[in-house]
């Protein structure tokens, strides 16, 4: 599938219309099937969807490792993954994406520990770079971005949708199927910071989650009770820190 489509449309500026045609980003609905039974669907784009579909059930605390899954096959708008010792039951209920709306019951926060440190220079070079390797978002300005940071493998691997959590998703996806150590990596995107979101970052044991947007309360609480290190409004050379500062070196 096409991920950027052109359309005709009517520019106005300055008191003049013009006809022009403008980038749209293509998405559509795709359903992630469970061992043939619990199946959920998404608005995203079709792109890195095994990364997708990987760092969903791991951000959900469906699986706690990539070795859980014995198969993952793509079949047009259907990912159908099969994983070891599946059950539907209370807990995989409450996950925190909002496709279920079960965000509201996020009960428990475990800590995450990690003795990951990155200095201030570090994050406002990678918000930067997040921007310059957000190819779909330059082109349509209809994505958001997230990268997954790992310093000891020397990698920054970007991906991009049109919902934030599924962004999030493929970034931590990915990570996992390189093998990254969460605990000593950190995830840099573009978007807001609210509870579910934290509780994903929480869930994968990852210490440090950045962007260029704010955090809502709840995703202060949150990080709060994980040992999460949130930062927002990396704009220019600034930034705020909001929980467990001290794994920014300044």
């Amino acid at each position: 599938m096409e991920l950027i489509k052109k359309v005709d449309a009517i520019k106005y500026e300055k008191g003049k219309q013009t006809k022009t045609t403008e980038r749209l980003v293509s998405d559509e609905t795709v359903h992630l099937i469970i061992n043939d039974s619990h199946a959920r669907s998404f608005s995203t784009i079709s792109d890195s969807l095994e990364d997708f579909a990987i760092g969903y059930l791991i951000g959900e605390r469906i699986i706690s490792s990539i070795s859980e899954i014995k198969e993952v096959k793509i079949e047009g708008t259907e990912i159908k993954i099969t994983i070891d010792n599946y059950k539907e039951n209370e807990d995989l209920m409450l996950c925190s994406d909002s496709s279920g709306g079960w965000r509201s019951k996020i009960t428990s926060v475990g800590e995450v520990k990690s003795k990951l440190k990155i200095t201030a220079d570090e994050l406002i070079k990678n918000i930067e770079k997040l921007k310059e390797e957000a190819f779909i978002w330059q082109k349509t300005g209809g994505t958001h971005v997230a990268a997954i940071v790992n310093n000891e493998k020397n990698e920054f691997i970007v991906r991009e949708d049109v919902s934030r959590h599924v962004a999030v998703d493929k970034v931590i996806g990915a990570g996992a199927r390189r093998n990254f150590d969460f605990s000593n990596s950190y995830v840099i995107y573009s978007g807001r910071m609210p509870g579910d979101m934290v509780i994903k970052i929480a869930r994968a044991g990852i210490p440090i989650l950045a962007s260029n947007a704010a955090p809502s309360f709840s995703g202060y609480t949150t990080a709060e009770k994980g040992k999460i290190t949130l930062v927002g409004f990396i704009r220019g050379d600034r930034f705020n820190v909001y929980t467990e500062p001290d794994r920014i070196v300044f």
